[in-house]
């Protein structure tokens, strides 16, 4: 019942092209702007100031922060110590709860 069988070349060749695997898109990367030349272009072309050409955005420009104020050094969290805060400020917090409700 089992009797062997020679594939054929054809076979042989589309096993092996499914083996193989494609290339990657090669795709260029273009630069990415950095606040500064966003803040630059924000303030220089006037086609920032309306969204669609209908939403007038002039007002959110104005109180837009600049990047210096959005700044932020990195904190590394562990997670024994930020849990010891959290707990010790909502044990205050209840605390001080219990106390206005004796007085």
């Amino acid at each position: 019942a089992d009797i062997p069988v020679i594939p054929d070349l054809e076979d042989v060749q589309e096993e092996e092209l499914a083996m193989q695997v494609a290339a990657p898109p090669s795709v260029q990367v273009n630069r990415v702007l950095t606040y500064h030349d966003l803040d630059k272009d924000l303030m220089k072309y006037a086609a920032f100031q309306t969204l669609d050409g209908e939403v007038d955005l002039k007002l959110l420009t104005k109180v837009l922060a600049p990047e210096h104020e959005l700044r932020e050094d990195d904190v590394s969290w562990d997670w024994d110590h930020l849990f010891t805060e959290v707990s010790s400020e909502l044990v205050t917090e209840w605390d001080l709860g219990q106390s206005e409700r004796e007085d």
